[in-house]
C-alpha cells in the first residue's frame, strides 16, 4: 500500500454535527408549512442546491410551491436568511474534530475538506475553526460537483497535489466512501453509532480513523 500524504475528509456527520431534522422544522414552522412537507421538499432540492445550482432564494420557493405556500419575496428573504442562522444554531464540532485535523497536519498530512453543502459552509467552517486547519476547501456549491461524483475528489486531489494512491477519504456515506474506491482513493468509513456495511474499513470515532492513516 502507497503512503497516505493526504486525506479528504467529509464536514457533515465527520467534523460536524448537523440536526437536519430540527432544521428543517424550524424553517417550517417559520414557513407556516407542515414540517414534512417542508423536509421533502428540501431533500428533493438537494441535488441542485449542492451543486450551486439554486440560490438559497430559488431553493426556498421550490420548497415552499411543494408546500403549497405562496412564494412572496418577503417570505423567501425572511427565510432565506433565517436559514443561515439556522444552520449556525443546528451545527456543532464533534469533540474529535479538531483534535483530529491537529494531529493529521502534526504528521505533515495534506487536508482537504470535502463537503456536499449549500454556501453557508465556508463561513460556518470558518466560525468553527476548521478553514485554518485545512490546505483546501473544496464545497460542492462552489465547484458545481457533488460527491460520490469522480470530479469532486479529482478536484481535491488536484489541488493538494497528489495521486489518488497516495490520498484517503474519510467519510460517513457508504456512497461516498465508493465513489473515492472507484478512483483510487482509500476510503475509511466513519460509523459513530457502530452500524457499517462492509466492505470498506471503519471507525467508529475520529482517533481511530486516524490509526488507519499509514
Amino acid at each position: 500500500m502507497a503512503l497516505t500524504r493526504a486525506c479528504l475528509v467529509d464536514v457533515y456527520e465527520t467534523l460536524v454535527a448537523y440536526d437536519f431534522v430540527a432544521h428543517s422544522r424550524a424553517l417550517a414552522a417559520l414557513a407556516g408549512a407542515d414540517a414534512g412537507a417542508w423536509q421533502r421538499g428540501q431533500v428533493a432540492v438537494l441535488p441542485d442546491f449542492d451543486k450551486g445550482v439554486l440560490s438559497p432564494a430559488e431553493a426556498i420557493t421550490r420548497i415552499l410551491a411543494a408546500c403549497d405556500v405562496e412564494p412572496r419575496p418577503e417570505l423567501v428573504a425572511r427565510l432565506a436568511r433565517a436559514d443561515s442562522e439556522f444552520m449556525t444554531a443546528h451545527c456543532g464540532l464533534y469533540a474529535d474534530a479538531l483534535p483530529f485535523l491537529r494531529e493529521l497536519r502534526s504528521r505533515g498530512m495534506k487536508i482537504a475538506l470535502v463537503s456536499n453543502c449549500s454556501a453557508n459552509t465556508r463561513r460556518l467552517l470558518t466560525a468553527l475553526g476548521l478553514i485554518e486547519l485545512a490546505d483546501e476547501v473544496i464545497l460542492s456549491c462552489e465547484v458545481g460537483f457533488a460527491k460520490p461524483e469522480p470530479e469532486i475528489y479529482l478536484r481535491a486531489l488536484d489541488a493538494l497535489d497528489v495521486p489518488p494512491t497516495a490520498a484517503a477519504l474519510v467519510d460517513d456515506q457508504p456512497s461516498y466512501c465508493a465513489g473515492a474506491a472507484s478512483l483510487g482513493i482509500r476510503p475509511i468509513q466513519l460509523t459513530r453509532n457502530g452500524d457499517a456495511p462492509p466492505p470498506f474499513p471503519v471507525a467508529t470515532s475520529l482517533p481511530e480513523a486516524a490509526k488507519l492513516l499509514i
